[in-house]
């Protein structure tokens, strides 16, 4: 039963095409979400990531269940402190509530990264992937939300029953990439959408959306009608570095960054990665995202996007792990790159 409920709710997660193969998602169609000017990444219907590999299809899913199981993971883990963040903070404070989501406060903005408060990360309520963690912050513990930095529209990333909460309790502005904005629309909330290479300004941030290798749907028929993306925040003391989920995709995610400045912190995802054969193109492990952190030449970066609900079939506590050694393999202190558990707080060292 655990296992066919894995399948149902990961197919629903990724948007899997009911069949074929990794070549199912073809221009012919109409896009829901978005409709604009062919471009580099974009063919008129769906989105892709230039150069880079399209997602698997249904085949490879059903060809990765019938494989080893996946490791078990606990029913439950109790968060060890919950965090109560300030109001304000004017320096670079990183909280981690779980996933994807982070808090992050600078120059006296706070930020929510792909927020997710819900019990479950499917399209239903009663089934799919069940955090074994709470959220590290309690909602009614956040501070006031000004901005919500949203990279996708997979289930895990974009939750819309916390965004209609956010909605009603801060009424953040919320930053996406093309297309979300038609997904959340119901919500109520504002938003700003951009187009990788476009760029903004909130308060004393600026806000650049940059090219990550992944895809997003919410079902089977809309498979990358909605782009994704990184963002770069660059402000006074160093600029943030935010991927929500990526593919090491040769590097380059990572390339040509240093024309922002210098990176203080990047945010970074380390989980859901195995099987490679299956993963790989769309989700980094541990040590492509220290390669990545070397690369782009960051200060710091958390690790985050593991231990908080089971997508694949590494051990929960797999991918902290194996960046622990990682980082010993490549010299690299741990001190710069730590995978924060749920409430942990990291207030981010000067440049």
């Amino acid at each position: 039963m655990k296992r066919r409920t894995v399948l149902r709710s990961l197919a629903a997660l990724v948007g899997i095409t009911a069949v074929g193969g990794a070549t199912t998602a073809v221009r012919q169609g109409y896009n829901r979400y978005y409709s604009g000017p062919v471009s580099d990444h974009f063919d008129g219907v769906r989105f892709f990531n230039p150069g880079g590999q399209p997602p698997k299809g249904f085949a490879d899913i059903l060809r990765w269940r019938a494989g080893p199981s996946p490791e078990v993971w606990p029913e439950r883990i109790e968060v060890a402190h919950f965090a109560r963040p300030a109001a304000r903070v004017q320096d670079l404070t990183v909280t981690m509530v779980g996933h994807a989501t982070m808090l992050v406060q600078m120059q006296g903005v706070n930020i929510l990264t792909d927020p997710w408060w819900s019990e479950r990360t499917s399209p239903v309520s009663f089934a799919g992937p069940k955090r074994v963690i709470e959220p590290g912050i309690r909602f009614e513990d956040l501070p006031p939300i000004d901005l919500v930095l949203l990279s996708h529209c997979h289930y895990d990333h974009m939750d819309l029953a916390t965004l209609e909460r956010l909605k009603g309790t801060h009424d953040p502005l919320v930053i996406t990439p093309l297309g979300n904005d038609t997904i959340i629309a119901g919500t109520g909330l504002r938003t700003q959408v951009m187009d990788w290479g476009d760029e903004t300004r909130f308060g004393p941030l600026g806000i650049h959306c940059l090219p990550c290798h992944h895809w997003g749907a919410r079902g089977v028929t809309d498979r990358s009608m909605a782009l994704w993306a990184a963002f770069m925040v660059t402000a006074p003391g160093g600029a943030v570095h935010v991927i929500g989920d990526t593919g090491y995709d040769e590097g380059r995610p990572y390339r040509g960054l240093d024309r922002f400045g210098p990176i203080r912190a990047s945010l970074l995802p380390i989980g859901a990665y195995d099987p490679r054969w299956f993963m790989a193109d769309q989700h980094q492990d541990p040590d492509q995202a220290v390669q990545g952190f070397l690369a782009s030449g960051a200060a710091y970066a958390v690790g985050h996007h593991w231990g908080t609900i089971q997508l694949t079939n590494e051990g929960r506590n797999a991918p902290r792990d194996v960046l622990a050694e990682v980082l010993a393999q490549r010299g690299v202190t741990p001190e710069r790159f730590r995978a924060l558990e749920a409430g942990e707080v990291w207030e981010i060292p000067a440049l």
